[in-house]
């Protein structure tokens, strides 16, 4: 009999050069499913608003998810189908403080959020944070960056901006879609799952883990590919920190492998 499918996974949590922490992320595993899941929610609104949305988003993802993964033999279409459930919970609980904080109060979050069943990977993606897959030595973002980054970025394609102003563009890190109490403009949610191989990597992250540049990040996993969750997660960390770039973003990172028992 072929051994199941294992795990490692590795999450980091850092500041930057912030003033608050408004990055929350999880994981758990289910080993009498064969599962578990990674998700990260970075939050918006300022202290005391962008901190407790994200807690709501990743408290909402925890509701859905266990729920299914810890019942009586659940089908595989019925935890899939707990991924945008939870987006619809986090949203409904971000409405319902935003009306108990009562005026104008806003706060907002994204989530990043992958379902491991066996070598099988279901995701979902709301706002900017990024998930990549490393394979065959090449680093691809499989998610849609909800934000107008694409959009600006498209501008110095066509030779409307150049790359520096791009860089700076002040609208760059406007979102397009977001959790925060309304309508949800975008979901990426694909039906079909990622199949995972064990020289796969996947890689979560908030968007301030983009301060490294992808051709950077596919460096350092790339060096890293044979080495355990932790040790890419912390060469990554590493790399930011080396960057001492004084508006460094709070950073969030995790790291998933696929091993044979």
């Amino acid at each position: 009999m072929l051994a199941q499918p294992a795990y490692d996974i590795a999450l980091i949590v850092d500041q930057g050069q912030r003033g608050s922490q408004e990055d929350a992320v999880a994981t758990r595993m289910f080993d009498a499913a064969n599962a578990g899941y990674v998700v990260v929610a970075d939050g918006m609104g300022g202290h005391a608003a962008g901190d407790v949305a994200s807690d709501l988003v990743i408290g909402a993802w925890r509701d859905a998810l266990d729920a299914e993964l810890t019942g009586a033999a659940p089908s595989e279409s019925s935890i899939a189908d707990a991924l945008p459930l939870a987006a619809m919970q986090a949203n409904a609980s971000i409405a319902a403080h935003c009306d108990e904080m009562g005026g104008n109060f806003k706060m907002g979050s994204t989530l990043l959020g992958v379902l491991l069943l066996g070598q099988r990977v279901y995701w979902i993606s709301i706002g900017d944070s990024p998930l990549y897959l490393f394979r065959d030595g090449v680093l691809h973002q499989i998610n849609e960056d909800h934000s107008m980054a694409p959009v600006i970025d498209a501008q110095v394609a066509n030779g409307t901006l150049t790359d520096a102003e791009a860089r700076g563009h002040p609208d760059r890190n406007q979102l397009t879609s977001v959790i925060m109490g309304a309508a949800i403009p975008k979901v990426d949610c694909p039906e079909e799952p990622l199949s995972l191989t064990a020289s796969d990597v996947l890689i979560l992250g908030s968007d301030g883990l983009q301060y490294l540049s992808d051709a950077e990040i596919q460096a350092i996993v790339k060096r890293n590919a044979h080495a355990w969750a932790q040790d890419i997660a912390d060469a990554l960390l590493l790399a930011l920190h080396a960057k001492g770039d004084p508006d460094q973003d709070n950073a969030s990172i995790g790291v998933v492998k696929l091993t044979r028992n």
